[in-house]
């Protein structure tokens, strides 16, 4: 049994439910989310292995602002961030090539909505194996 905890926060609950579904496909322990104030709730209780993060929830800007914090927490810091969003479908912004930027995008990794289960899984894959060998 794969006891790797991945915690979805997102607030479209087609998109959580299809995620929990290829991420407990393999095993995963998954919890989920709508938005950041009930993800740190869930982070406090129960640490993640990975987190999945949306960008536009409550606001727009909703996942940019919990990933800065998230990141210069000590507590929470070191959980890989995969930020997944259509916030480049909705708006016409590209952010992939600004994540990994420590002060503005400081994810692990970024995909567009909609992904494939694949690609899905591959990424989050890499970034729970890279955890591991930090």
């Amino acid at each position: 049994m794969n006891t790797k905890k991945i915690l979805i926060v997102d607030d479209d609950p087609d998109v959580t439910h299809a995620m929990k579904v290829i991420f407990e496909s393999r095993e995963y322990q998954v919890s989920t989310a709508v938005n950041s104030k009930e993800a740190i709730k869930m982070l406090e209780q129960d640490r993640p292995d990975l987190i999945v993060l949306d960008v536009m929830m409550d606001t727009m800007r909703e996942g940019f602002i919990f990933d800065r914090q998230l990141k210069k927490d000590p507590k929470y810091k070191d959980i890989p961030v995969l930020m997944l969003t259509a916030v480049k479908e909705k708006t016409g912004l590209d952010f992939k090539s600004e994540a990994g930027d420590a002060e503005w995008l400081p994810v692990d990794d970024f995909l567009d909505k909609p992904v494939k289960p694949d690609v899905l899984l591959k990424t989050a894959e890499r970034l729970l194996q890279k955890k591991n060998v930090s």
